[in-house]
């Protein structure tokens, strides 16, 4: 691996690092020389990463000849994005929170050197921040309005360090470059790396540790290395071919920033941000599935200016639901008149829009795991005790979840199946766990989630290991397959 700093002028670089090359952004856009290195890591220290500017350019060309680079330039989009540096600021809310409390001033700049400050106070912060902007020196600007918040993220010319900062982050650079991540001792065994995120604090995880277990085994046995990684490590994704997210997913969390980061730097995914983005929203669903004419129960998309019809056209008992609810949070059944309306003003407080359906009661829903376009499992959930819906998050503990079997393929319903196919190949070719009830008869799709539960001794009782060797050959598969694309490619 090549190791290799880029800058506008030799000259501006008043770092002393050793092992590392240092050259002008024109030699390694111009010279030949570079663009034949296979394997090279470039760290870009250009002067500006606006858009057609040279350090544009030099994260552009770096990336297409499959250099590795920082920043890449799916980071150098990110300290532009208001909704992103929100959502950052969101997830450290806490943090900044504890960290920025001694201030009296309403507005405050953070300098971050190689993800840290001058002052040891803030190195947390810093440490964490620069894992979610892998800028390598960048400053955060935090405002003061009841809380504090993340106005702007801005990237720091080296020309631009100040002169009393200069000896800190010469320190800081050192530290940074000496790191054994850009120097490994050894070198895996493995023909390509899976990174499994996690969440170890996540009550209902769409896998147990029993389950992860057996993902790396199976992996193991196709000669793909896997680690387990955590939210933390956001900033190491460049190191792997392959993201298998076992956390739930949501837009607005870190798992779809881990996914789209992931799949900007060439990682096959599983789930990839588009099938996060189709299977969050449940009005999205509805309109994609009515439109594709697969059965769903009988429903409309309820705004402020529609409320009055919704008696009229579902009828009660009905379900209302927030677009972006999960297990079974954000759903609730209204069976008497009066209950209708205060409940559609107490949800679109929360969003423009929500879903409204006819109660369509079962003893117990299908869910049929779609794996690469085919099924590859399919269970049946039952009510939580005394309810109506799989989980009853109001109970004690021990009648929260209802219970729940497996069903050979073989013999589940032909028109469950179909049904199930379609609905989640509107989708991709992902992994998805598709929800159905089959009422007077008819099969009709719930929802389609692109996070399903793979726990031992549920979905696995049909395939037992086997289930997990199909989703580790899927990732094999593809990784091989994007490198040959991407090694024809540079062929012609």
């Amino acid at each position: 691996m090549h190791f290799i700093i880029v800058v506008n002028q030799l000259k501006d670089w008043p770092f002393q690092i050793e092992d590392i090359e240092v050259i002008t952004a024109k030699t390694y856009l111009t010279d030949p020389a570079y663009s034949e290195i296979k394997q090279a890591r470039i760290f870009n220290f250009c002067n500006s990463y606006r858009y057609q500017t040279i350090g544009y350019y030099v994260t552009l060309i770096a990336e297409a000849r499959g250099h590795k680079t920082l920043p890449s330039m799916i980071a150098m989009q990110d300290i532009k994005s208001q909704s992103l540096i929100r959502s950052v600021s969101d997830d450290l809310s806490e943090l900044i929170q504890k960290t920025l409390k001694p201030l009296k001033s309403k507005e405050f700049t953070l300098s971050v050197y190689f993800g840290k400050n001058l002052s040891p106070h803030y190195d947390k912060l810093c440490q964490q921040l620069a894992k979610r902007f892998e800028i390598p020196m960048f400053q955060a600007s935090f405002t003061y309005n009841k809380q504090w918040i993340i106005n702007n993220i801005n990237a720091i010319a080296l020309k631009d360090i100040p002169e009393h900062h200069e000896e800190y982050a010469k320190d800081f650079a050192e530290q940074f470059f000496a790191r054994k991540r850009f120097h490994p001792s050894k070198i895996s065994n493995y023909a390509y790396q899976i990174a499994i995120l996690i969440d170890e604090e996540e009550k209902t995880p769409p896998s147990d540790a029993k389950a992860l277990k057996k993902f790396m085994q199976a992996a193991e046995s196709l000669n793909l290395g896997t680690e387990l990684i955590t939210k933390d490590d956001y900033g190491r994704l460049a190191e792997f071919d392959g993201l298998f997210i076992r956390v739930t997913t949501n837009v607005n969390h870190y798992t779809y920033r881990f996914s789209r980061k992931a799949e900007a730097e060439g990682l096959i995914v599983i789930d990839d941000p588009a099938s996060i983005l189709r299977c969050s929203n449940k009005v999205y669903l509805m309109e994609l599935l009515q439109k594709a004419r697969i059965p769903t129960p009988i429903g409309m998309i309820v705004h402020k200016g529609n409320t009055g019809e919704v008696l009229e056209k579902i009828g009660l008992p009905c379900v209302l639901k927030i677009p972006d609810g999960a297990f079974s949070k954000g759903v609730v059944k209204v069976e008497r008149q009066q209950d209708l309306m205060p409940k559609l003003e107490e949800f679109l407080t929360h969003s423009e829009l929500v879903i409204a359906q006819k109660f369509s009661p079962t003893d117990y829903d299908w869910r049929i795991g779609i794996l690469n376009r085919n099924p590859v499992f399919a269970c049946r959930y039952y009510m939580a005790k005394g309810h109506w819906q799989i989980y009853n998050w109001g109970a004690n503990k021990r009648d929260q979840e209802g219970d729940d079997d497996f069903v050979p393929l073989k013999d589940v319903p032909h028109a469950v199946l179909a049904a199930a196919t379609k609905a989640a190949n509107l989708i991709g070719n992902g992994l998805y766990g598709v929800d159905l009830k089959v009422y007077q008869g008819q099969p009709m799709v719930i929802e389609i989630n692109d996070n399903p539960n793979i726990d031992v001794g549920i979905e696995d009782r049909e395939l037992k290991d086997e289930l997990y060797k199909k989703v580790m050959q899927t990732f094999l598969q593809r990784i091989v397959a994007d490198k040959n694309k991407t090694i024809a490619g540079a062929n012609t």
